[in-house]
């Protein structure tokens, strides 16, 4: 990712001087820039030392831009470079790094006069060295300065302008690109289902399934959505014998897990933190730490003697397959509700006063949650209010989501009869009847809270 960015930075213009700890990625990187002809713009350093001091100038402060694994080793490199930089120096975290770190960080290096500013970095390593989604957030005299760099180098939306924007203060930067990973979560989430139960359940072929997403990714509500036009590129996929590279991909995603990527567990504790009912967002991640537990999975599946899903039989396929697009409209609009909601209730105890005007047009374009339809209709409904307290209650959404319940239930049903394997799915259709009623079971919860309570003090 560092790399790409920094073949990136090269081709807009810059002198890029870098630096890594492993030896292994800085012969990487040194590969990399001789492949593509950039050795006289790109230029490996030995030392924290010596990156400091060619990047040195009286006319500028250094910039020097972070992309690291989260934690620890963005401690270590704030240690190592302290004594080298001078007040005015900007550090640019380019990591997926916790908003809390990225706060801490900044504080201690506003003692120094140094600048510290968290930038959400989206769309994967192939945006990286095409131009990302950018979401800077700190001092506002460090955005300032890095403003006109990152436009140079952000993705272009439709409009032509920079997906970048400055988000606010603090930790803000690293906040939203952590809740936008939260949603892409959800969002994986109800695409994989989607495609379970057209090749398990209506037992499409992978090229079926590729035509399908196709199809999806040019109708209004789902055009240019970026995970759906992925499907079709990794459904098509084949190795060098003609087979198809997914079908021997394991049902294992392992991230969550080993710690290598935080940000999915740190929206859900997020949403819990701040009372928000994100239910696709925490389902999505539920699913896919039991998906890392393959071992325990087998050895469940053999004790329960649970049956496998079965083929789904309707009467009209085309018509089946119009519902699930509709139904995957219904599900990715609320994980975009979900996850705005959160920012926005952080936003609020904030007071970072985020436009989302904004942020939506930062995720338009080289974000992998990008999605034209979806982002559309949000800009809309931010562009007649900007006080969106919560979604749900406006009206074109609700009218949007009306149209489609009818379509969502019917796939609902249709999967749980052939047990389909639908956490983020049903969640959604959940979600949203919860969300929207007067008439919960929770009045029975609540008698029984004031029993426990009177029985306890008795």
């Amino acid at each position: 990712m560092g790399s790409m960015m920094s073949l990136l930075f090269a081709e807009k213009g810059c002198k890029v001087y870098y630096f890594d700890i492993s030896e292994y990625n800085m012969k990487a990187a040194e590969k990399m820039v001789k492949d593509v002809n950039e050795e006289t713009r790109v230029f490996r350093q030995h030392s924290y030392q010596q990156l400091c001091e060619e990047i040195y100038s009286e006319n500028h402060p250094r910039i020097i831009i972070f992309s690291i694994p989260h934690g620890n080793p963005g401690d270590e490199c704030v240690k190592a470079l302290r004594p080298y930089m001078t007040k005015g120096d900007i550090i640019l975290d380019c990591s997926n790094e916790f908003y809390g770190n990225t706060e801490r960080r900044q504080a201690d290096l506003a003692k120094y006069g140094i600048f510290y500013v968290g930038c959400g970095v989206s769309g994967g390593y192939q945006s990286a060295r095409a131009g990302p989604s950018l979401s800077p957030g700190g001092d506002p005299q460090a955005l300032e300065i890095i403003m006109p760099l990152l436009r140079r180098v952000a993705a272009k939306g439709r409009d032509g302008k920079p997906c970048t924007s400055p988000i606010g203060p603090g930790g803000s930067g690293h906040y939203v690109k952590m809740i936008h990973n939260g949603i892409e979560q959800g969002m994986k989430s109800v695409i994989s289902e989607v495609w379970y139960i057209l090749t398990k359940g209506l037992q499409l072929s992978y090229e079926e399934a590729a035509g399908v997403f196709e199809k999806w990714n040019q109708t209004p509500e789902l055009y240019n959505t970026f995970l759906i036009y992925s499907a079709v590129d990794i459904n098509r996929t084949k190795d060098e014998k003609g087979r198809y590279v997914l079908g021997r991909v394991q049902d294992k995603v392992v991230q969550d897990v080993d710690n290598t990527e935080g940000t999915g567990t740190w929206s859900c504790e997020e949403a819990v933190r701040l009372h928000v009912p994100a239910a696709n967002i925490v389902s999505a991640h539920l699913f896919r730490c039991t998906s890392a537990e393959l071992s325990q999975r087998a050895a469940d599946a053999e004790a329960s003697g649970r049956w496998q899903p079965s083929a789904i039989k309707v009467s009209s396929r085309d018509g089946f397959i119009e519902d699930l697009r509709k139904a995957t409209c219904f599900c990715l609009l609320l994980c975009f509700t979900q996850g705005l909601q959160i920012i926005r209730e952080m936003d609020q105890q904030r007071e970072w006063h985020i436009d989302y005007q904004d942020l939506l047009h930062v995720w338009s374009a080289g974000s992998i949650i990008q999605a034209g339809g979806i982002m559309d209709l949000l800009h809309k409904i931010h562009s007649e209010s900007s006080s969106k307290n919560n979604l749900l209650s406006d009206s074109e959404l609700e009218t949007q989501l009306n149209s489609l319940l009818p379509s969502m239930k019917r796939c609902i049903l249709t999967a749980l009869e052939a047990d389909m394997v639908i956490p983020a799915m049903s969640q959604s259709l959940e979600y949203y009847k919860y969300s929207t009623s007067v008439d919960l079971p929770t009045q029975l919860i609540k008698k029984e809270l004031n029993i426990s309570a009177i029985t306890s003090s008795t």
